[in-house]
């Protein structure tokens, strides 16, 4: 499932502050934090899906197609142009090698991830070619347990199967460095991927499905008529992967279907062991979440149906900062952390922002 679809999609949801959204008791600690500082760097950008903050560069993947820098009078130097759906970026622990993601649907589907070197070393990896040759989350089962709860309406073309196994889809969406290779999270595969620095990949953990409790009215406006309400296991969608100080690797999913309200606030955060690919929930009650960052042992999620960045202390989410439109989050020096911001509505195009945000001040932690 394709994160810029689902974006698109539910732009409503993106404009002005009704983003702070209701949720279900117990989901939330009730204490809001203090508003630390934040400062506006730029917004020469349009759709900034992602950022990485390193070696004193702040980088952006910038979905109207570019991966760019940041610099400090508020212009963004184009590093690399002409990319078709930018989404990811991240640089290795060394600063030689750049890699960043591209996905297209028109003329033809593509996605993949691109490597840069020194002395012009360019390195491909093509993950749609390797989810049709291997279909990472064939494993997991979607849709209903029993489909006999339940007949597709003829008359809504947009009804979800009943029942099915993982699709063929690739969404190289978000990066980050791992030792001497990248770790995508594909959220097309629903898993994922280690690219090493010559393009290679292989699959390092596939997401489990996400069951939730959909009433038979619900159901029905889905375009399933049920004999009753029903539990839909829905596609995992991960939409970012950080390294923790643990050497586990952190990511956030979208819980495919409704990113709205109608279903609750269904987003989650995994812990994932890199070396067997088990994935443990440690956080849930997001509503959109699109990207995370540890920052001080503490994992920060930018909540984009919610329009905030949250903080997530002992399995509890709590508000941290308002921030309408959050789409992005990344840690820097010093306990600061950047987030990138959007509005999908304008007619022109999607306008966005980068801000830094001061975590050392308004919050004791």
């Amino acid at each position: 499932m394709r994160v810029v679809r689902i974006l698109i999609a539910t732009t409503a949801l993106v404009a002005g502050t009704s983003l702070i959204i209701a949720t279900p008791a117990g989901a939330r600690t009730t204490k809001p934090a203090p508003t630390p500082t934040t400062k506006v760097l730029t917004t020469a950008v349009g759709a900034p899906f992602n950022l990485e903050v390193r070696h004193g560069n702040i980088l952006v993947a910038d979905g109207a197609g570019l991966i760019g820098k940041v610099k400090s009078d508020g212009t963004v130097k184009t590093l690399v142009s002409d990319v078709t759906g930018a989404s990811g970026v991240a640089l290795s622990p060394g600063g030689k090698y750049l890699a960043y993601t591209h996905t297209s649907e028109q003329p033809v589907p593509d996605s993949g991830v691109t490597i840069a070197g020194p002395r012009a070393f360019i390195a491909k990896a093509n993950t749609l070619a390797y989810e049709k040759a291997n279909n990472p989350d064939k494993v997991n089962q979607y849709g209903l347990s029993d489909p006999s709860q339940c007949t597709v309406d003829p008359k809504n073309p947009q009804a979800p199967p009943l029942s099915y196994t993982g699709a063929i889809d690739s969404h190289a969406y978000s990066l980050t460095a791992y030792g001497n290779s990248f770790v995508l999270a594909d959220a097309g595969a629903n898993a994922l991927l280690r690219i090493s620095r010559t393009g290679k990949i292989s699959t390092l953990a596939v997401l489990p499905p996400q069951p939730a409790q959909v009433s038979k009215e619900a159901a029905a406006g889905a375009g399933l008529i049920c004999s009753g309400d029903v539990t839909y296991s829905f596609e995992p969608v991960p939409t970012d992967v950080e390294v923790g100080g643990d050497g586990f690797l952190y990511v956030t999913t979208l819980p495919g279907g409704p990113e709205d309200p109608s279903f609750g606030a269904r987003g989650k955060v995994y812990r994932v062991n890199p070396w067997n690919g088990k994935a443990k929930e440690i956080a849930t009650g997001l509503l959109g979440p699109t990207n995370l960052a540890i920052s001080d042992g503490k994992i920060y999620v930018a909540e984009l149906f919610a329009g905030r960045i949250s903080v997530i202390r002992h399995g509890k989410v709590a508000e941290y900062l308002p921030l309408p439109g959050a789409l992005a989050v990344e840690a820097g020096r010093g306990g600061k952390l950047y987030a990138t911001t959007v509005d999908f509505t304008p007619p022109t195009g999607p306008v966005g922002s980068v801000v830094r945000i001061d975590t050392r001040k308004g919050w004791r932690h």
